[in-house]
């Protein structure tokens, strides 16, 4: 006769396998199309009978088979005493909700304090803050005001500007054609003091180091118009009256 390592050469069949069929094993076998496949390939190894050695295999695993499926019909549920009660269910449940619900308390009051609503007061004081800091601070673009008191100073811008300066009782404080770039400070002292000159729009002023509008933007006679600092910031305001029409006399 073959040995196993023989007749699995011959076969194909792994030797396990043949083992197998050989101790009537059948049911050990991957599955009942290799089985009957395996059976018949070795009976015709071993000069046996195929067809009958593939009746018998098919016999004993169709009745190994049959067993298998009475012990899965017979097959007894748990002991339902061993099922949790509703009430213990129910309390489960509530616990787990508890849970999660403490967790969540936690994180927005400990971890993540401040991505919570926030208290309408304080959001009440913040707007007061904003509205008391907007009205001390300055508009946006704004000039600051020159100041009301300072010295008044006078500087032309081209060459040749002939003005006049005298006080409230007509006393002359200075008559000249200025040239450009020359400046003429208001006496501090002067009471009432005013300006004749027919190129308003040809000399810059200042009040305290601060610029402020000229006299007129364009060529004209402008007399007895008053240079004091408060004056002057008066028309920078708004209230700048125009050139007069022509001179007045003396």
């Amino acid at each position: 006769g073959m040995t196993l390592p023989q007749l699995s050469a011959e076969t194909r069949i792994p030797a396990r396998h043949l083992e197998m069929i050989e101790r009537g094993d059948f049911a050990s076998l991957p599955a009942k199309t290799y089985a009957t496949g395996f059976a018949r390939t070795y009976a015709k190894a071993v000069g046996l009978d195929d067809k009958a050695i593939v009746e018998e295999v098919r016999a004993e695993l169709a009745a190994t088979q049959g067993g298998d499926r009475h012990r899965t019909a017979t097959f007894e549920p748990g002991d339902p005493a061993r099922i949790p009660s509703r009430g213990l269910a129910l309390f489960s449940l509530f616990a787990i909700i508890l849970l999660i619900a403490g967790g969540v308390m936690f994180y927005s009051r400990i971890i993540s304090p401040g991505s919570g609503p926030g208290s309408l007061l304080d959001e009440q004081r913040m707007a007061a803050a904003n509205a008391a800091k907007a009205k001390v601070q300055p508009r946006a673009g704004a000039t600051p005001a020159a100041p009301a008191t300072g010295p008044v100073v006078f500087t032309a811008l081209e060459d040749g500007v002939w003005v006049k300066f005298y006080d409230g009782a007509g006393a002359q404080l200075m008559q000249k054609q200025m040239a450009k770039g020359e400046t003429y400070a208001v006496p501090a002292e002067a009471q009432g003091p005013q300006v004749w000159t027919g190129r308003p729009d040809a000399l810059a002023i200042t009040v305290g180091g601060k610029p402020v509008a000229k006299l007129a933007e364009s060529e004209g006679i402008m007399k007895d118009v008053p240079v004091t600092a408060q004056a002057l910031l008066t028309r920078g305001s708004g209230q700048t009256a125009g050139p007069a029409a022509g001179p007045s006399g003396t």
